[in-house]
């Protein structure tokens, strides 16, 4: 048995995942403020899970944990973690210690695209890219079934290519970012609404006829559709995944970045050979991608898939 936990900003989900791939029990609980409480909420996740399970903590095989922040995934140690207001935290050790379990310990995005290679379970898909739409906007690689974070750790950094010279300065210091064009953060600067459901109600009010919605909209899914072109271009994936908050707008969203990819590729020959509207696709609702690629952090990805 293989534990996994998605860390985030507001709740934390885990799960414990069978030698055969299969989901058994799973559970979410509010994520704690600060390095304390962050640790506290990653331990009562595992202890959660073996209460379930009718086990003891250390009968688990090993504990990954998915978590935002510049994470050493070789230590377990976690920095500027700024939504779950951690500095600094020794998360792998402190949890290990904890517990009597091995962990390791993974950028969220990148347990994420491990995820949600894990689910696509198709012998001919070698290399992925998840492109995660939430507050920001980043992606994670794998390649030939295996996490690729690149040469200092920030392969998959779309989020901060710069897309409008003219554009809002980003957080990263740059100006034009594609995450300032394309993410959650991006609609709540265009679009301001109290909606509990921000992007949800973008959609809507769109749909609507919103002059302004319509705008808002249309940037955002064309920029969208320009992290795919973006991510196929650089690393030539077999497919693009998307997972984060936004993708919860499910096929809506789909079917509108699959028809800018489709109306550049009528007129440019080489975009149609690429086929790009073929090779994107959204990570299916209510899956766990973060806590179930956490749960493979460190194993070898096959593509047995995930129940």
């Amino acid at each position: 048995m293989r534990v996994g936990v998605d860390i985030g900003g507001t709740k934390t989900d885990a799960v414990a995942i069978d030698d055969d791939g299969r989901v058994t029990q799973q559970l979410r609980l509010p994520t704690g403020l600060g390095a304390v409480a962050v640790l506290e909420t990653a331990v009562q996740a595992v202890t959660r899970l073996a209460a379930l399970g009718g086990i003891a903590t250390g009968d688990f095989e090993s504990v990954g944990v998915g978590i935002p922040g510049a994470v050493d995934s070789a230590t377990g140690r976690v920095s500027h973690a700024v939504n779950l207001g951690v500095e600094g935290l020794e998360l792998g050790t402190e949890l290990a210690r904890r517990i009597g379990v091995s962990v390791r310990v993974e950028n969220d995005v990148n347990a994420a695209a491990l995820g949600a290679f894990h689910l696509l379970g198709l012998p001919d898909v070698h290399s992925m890219a998840y492109l995660n739409l939430g507050t920001g906007l980043a992606a994670g690689l794998v390649l030939n079934g295996r996490l690729w974070r690149g040469s200092r750790g920030t392969a998959g950094e779309i989020g901060h290519i710069p897309v409008d010279p003219s554009g809002p300065i980003c957080s990263c210091g740059q100006r034009g970012c594609l995450e300032m064009m394309a993410s959650g953060s991006a609609v709540a600067r265009q679009w301001p609404t109290e909606a509990a459901h921000p992007v949800q109600a973008l959609f809507d009010a769109a749909d609507g006829g919103d002059p302004q919605a319509l705008e808002v909209r249309k940037r955002l899914v064309e920029n969208v559709a320009s992290a795919v072109r973006v991510l196929v271009l650089t690393v030539d994936v077999d497919t693009v995944v998307i997972g984060g908050g936004i993708s919860s707008l499910g096929e809506p969203l789909l079917r509108a970045v699959r028809d800018v990819l489709e109306g550049w590729a009528s007129s440019s020959p080489f975009l149609a050979s690429l086929e790009l509207s073929d090779r994107v696709q959204l990570v299916p609702s209510g899956f766990s991608a973060a806590a179930v690629g956490a749960a493979f952090g460190g194993v070898t990805a096959t593509t047995s898939g995930v129940v």
